[in-house]
This record gives structure tokens, sequence and C-alpha cells, in this order.
């Protein structure tokens, strides 16, 4: 990514603590992005976003007032132009994190990473991919995935899915990378890109956090299935 790119990444940070919003804002900016706005709550984080529209959200899970789960689901209700946000959490299993997930989130990171992942991270989300850690992701799902009969029918849309594009959900929702896909599937990369692409856009997916969500919720992929992470 060029300086130039990195200079126009507009980011919020919401965090209850000041000393964690501040440390980020200092990374960031480290690496030129530009940190427009800080919230220390998620009624705060709603109004940031509408304020400033930025590319990413870092979203603490657990703030007072209004939660990151709650604020979540307000800023990504379908918006245009709506950003990625990202779940911070000082726990890897969390049903907070999950949810979050679930509502849309592109993925999610612990409070202890290092400057150079948060980095990477932001600029994958804004590039439009999900921040999946494959192991802790499964983990994750497994735990707090509930299926009923309403995830069902709010994805019976899965029919829609092609024989092909259904195995390729099954193998990305074990926490398989695009070239892990293309090797599996004897494909190129380009190819199982537009499997992906398709999949969200029949599904009405955001990203492939979402997608690995409902893979589990509709009984696609089960606890324990596929490779270990």
């Amino acid at each position: 990514m060029s300086g130039q790119d990195r200079a126009g990444l507009r980011v919020v940070i919401a965090d209850d603590q000041a000393l964690v919003r501040t440390g980020f804002r200092m990374i960031l900016a480290a690496d030129g992005m530009e940190g427009v706005g800080e919230a220390a709550d998620g009624g705060q984080a709603v109004e940031a976003v509408r304020r400033h529209r930025p590319d990413v959200v870092l979203m603490d899970i657990r703030m007072p007032g209004l939660d990151g789960l709650e604020a979540t689901r307000r800023i990504l209700t379908g918006a245009p132009g709506e950003p990625r946000v990202v779940i911070l959490t000082t726990f890897d299993l969390d049903q907070y994190v999950y949810a979050a997930l679930a509502a849309g989130a592109s993925g999610f990171l612990l409070k202890d990473v290092t400057p150079e992942y948060l980095v990477a991270a932001v600029r994958m989300v804004r590039a439009g991919d999900a921040l999946l850690a494959p192991a802790i992701t499964r983990r994750l799902v497994e735990r707090f995935a509930v299926r009923d009969a309403g995830t069902a029918t709010r994805h019976r849309d899965l029919a829609a899915l092609t024989p092909r594009e259904l195995e390729v959900l099954e193998l990305l929702a074990t926490g398989l990378s695009n070239a892990e896909l293309a090797a599996a599937f004897q494909l190129s990369e380009a190819t199982v890109k537009t499997h992906v692409a398709r999949i969200l856009s029949k599904l009405n997916l955001r990203d492939r956090a979402q997608a690995v969500v409902v893979a589990y919720e509709t009984g696609l992929v089960t606890p324990g299935s596929g490779p270990a992470g």
C-alpha cells in the first residue's frame, strides 16, 4: 500500500480506556493512518462514525452505557458507505465477540496485539478482507453458534449456492485461506476468489467472517469438523 493510500485511511477508535485509545492512535499515525475520532463508549462511537465517516472502526466490546456490540449493530445497519468494524477484546472466547461477528463485524483483535499486526489488520479490513485468526475464530463460533429454525429460515437462500460453492463455503468455514482452498480444489486462486465473492453476494454477507458464522449456524459445518486451526 502506498503512503498516499495509508494517509487516506481514516479510523475511529472506541475504547473506555484513554491510554488504549492514545496508544492505538499513535501506532496508526506512525504508519500514516489518521485517527479521525475517539470514543469512550458505544454512544460516542456511533456519533463519531456519523460525524467522521471513517473507513475502519476499532471497537472495544465492553464499554459503559451502550456497549460495543449494540454500537456495532447501529453502525452496520445497511447505511451506504458503512465502515468496517474490528472488535477489540481482552478475551479470545467471548460470546459478545461472536455476536458482533454475526452482526457484521469484520473480525476481532486481542488488545495485546503487536503494533505491526494492528497496522496490518486495519489494512486488511480496509481492503475488504475479513480479519480471521482461524484457530480462535473456529473455537469462538463452535462455542457460541446457535442452530435454530429461525437461523435456518434467515439463511434458506443457502439453497441458491451451487454444489461447488457449498463445498467452498464448507472449507472456508474451517479456516482455509484462498491459497489452501485453491490447492484443495485444484483451482487457481482467482477462481476461488470468484467463488467466494459469489457466495457472499448470494447470501448477502459482508465478508468471510459472516460466512463462517452462517456455515455453522445452518449446520453446513459442525463443531469439530475440518482441519484443526
